[in-house]
C-alpha cells in the first residue's frame, strides 16, 4: 500500500538510503542507467545477494522503481526528476574541504577521514 510520506520521513530515507557506500555505489551507477543485478553485481565486484539486499532497501525507501521482464529484474532510479536532484546533489557536494576532519571519528567510510587519499 503506498502512502504520502512527511518532508521529515522523505529526508529520512534518502539519507538511509545515501549512508551506505554500497548503496551509494549502486545509486551512482544507476544514474547512468537502470540495471539488473547480476550486472551490477559483477560491475561493482559485489556478491548478487548482497546487492539485492541493498536494491530492496533503495525500493522500500522509493528511490529506485523495479520492472520485471520475464525472469529478470530491472532497477532504475523511480523518476527523472530524482535522477537529476541526486545529480545535481553531486555536483554541489563535489568541492569540499579536504583538509577539514571528519566530525564521526569512528567513521566507517573508507577514505574519509583519511586525507592522504582524498580522490581528485
Amino acid at each position: 500500500m503506498l502512502t504520502i510520506a512527511t518532508r521529515l520521513d522523505v529526508m529520512n530515507r534518502l539519507g538511509r538510503a545515501m549512508a551506505d557506500p554500497t548503496r551509494s555505489r549502486i545509486l551512482l551507477s544507476l544514474l547512468e542507467g537502470p540495471g539488473y543485478p547480476a550486472e551490477l553485481a559483477q560491475a561493482l565486484r559485489l556478491s548478487r545477494s548482497n546487492v539485492s539486499n541493498h536494491l530492496a532497501c533503495l525500493r522500500d525507501c522509493g528511490i529506485v522503481a523495479v520492472e520485471h521482464q520475464g525472469r529478470r529484474t530491472r532497477y532504475a532510479i523511480v523518476d527523472a526528476h530524482l535522477a537529476r536532484a541526486l545529480s545535481s546533489l553531486l555536483e554541489v557536494t563535489l568541492a569540499v574541504d579536504a583538509s577539514a576532519p571528519c566530525l564521526d571519528p569512528g567513521c566507517p567510510v573508507p577514505g574519509c577521514c583519511d586525507t592522504a587519499e582524498v580522490a581528485s
